[in-house]
């Protein structure tokens, strides 16, 4: 326990060593994150503030732009605000609490994509029993659920990281907190904790990703049947469900499925998941759904009449 006090702040060498990179990076990247923040909150009153709000697709959908939010928040301010930094610096509390807050809503977020993925699959698997099936009791239980889920597999990687002795150098080569940096820190042999966060992170991922591949493989099975236009409707939703998933998923499993190493390309495949997937996810789930049109359109026209009543 003695060892760990030795190091009191880490040093986070960033994305570049370059400044000119790292100003274009920091213009880009404020430019996402603000995306960031007006598509995903447009999303959630979109759908708070109307009728869709009582659909289980949706429902789970502003909670999925709800955890994208305070997802990327764990991580993009504070890349930003280092980006024109000379020094980045990070305390060890603040180490071990961005690491918790940004596994825990990335968890989250794995368990409402399965828990979209199982509404979908019973919407067109078995469209008779749906409204029993997925009631408003069931869907309230599965986000209490996701976030059991999330803070289980968090405090997880947290314990893991907490109880290593850091004795020296305090460098870590990424833009954030995260495991398979802090064990190369670590001043302790790391192996068998490796196989560990292999087996939280990179094998919880892998069965989820497996199964939600196997679950929209038989939604598209399913569909085959279905007349021409329902069809298509149905196979526009997947679409975009299999697109977010994809796109999260692919680079999570490259960083945390291999063993406990770390590359210089998990920067970049790190992006995917901390910013690009957050902030393409209202685009995605919005550029062919009519009613999420629709419902943007009635809330644009709602504070536009207010704004001239006023």
């Amino acid at each position: 326990m003695e060892n760990r006090n030795n190091v009191t702040e880490f040093i986070l060498l960033g994305l570049s060593e370059k400044k000119e990179i790292e100003a274009l990076c920091f213009l880009l990247f404020l430019l996402c994150y603000i995306a960031i923040l007006m598509g995903n909150l447009l999303v959630m009153m979109s759908i708070t503030c109307s009728q869709l709000i009582k659909q289980p697709m949706y429902f789970f959908l502003s909670y999925l732009s709800l955890s994208d939010l305070c997802y990327t928040s764990t991580v993009t301010p504070k890349l930003i605000i280092d980006l024109l930094a000379v020094k980045k610096i990070i305390s060890y509390n603040g180490c071990m609490t961005q690491l918790f807050t940004m596994h825990f809503f990335g968890g989250i977020e794995v368990f409402i994509l399965t828990g979209m993925a199982y509404d979908r699959y019973v919407a067109i698997c078995k469209p008779l029993h749906y409204t029993v099936i997925m009631s408003r009791q069931r869907c309230g239980a599965m986000m209490a659920a996701s976030c059991a889920g999330g803070f289980l597999h968090s405090f997880g990687q947290f314990v893991l990281a907490i109880f290593l002795p850091y004795c020296g150098p305090n460098e870590i080569d990424h833009y954030f907190c995260d495991v398979y940096p802090l064990l190369k820190l670590a001043c302790t042999d790391t192996s068998r904790i490796g196989l560990l966060v292999i087996a939280n992170s990179g094998l919880m991922g892998l069965v989820t990703f497996v199964v939600l591949l196997i679950s929209y493989a038989v939604i598209l099975y399913t569909i085959r049947s279905y007349p021409a236009d329902e069809g298509r409707k149905a196979l526009s939703t997947c679409s975009s469900h299999i697109t977010v998933v994809v796109l999260f998923f692919a680079p999570l499993l490259f960083v945390y499925i291999r063993p406990a190493t770390t590359l210089p390309e998990d920067k970049v495949f790190a992006l995917f998941y901390t910013i690009i997937a957050p902030m393409l996810n209202p685009l995605i789930y919005t550029l062919r759904n009519t009613e999420m049109k629709n419902a943007m359109k009635k809330l644009w026209c709602r504070i536009m009449g207010r704004k001239e009543v006023n």
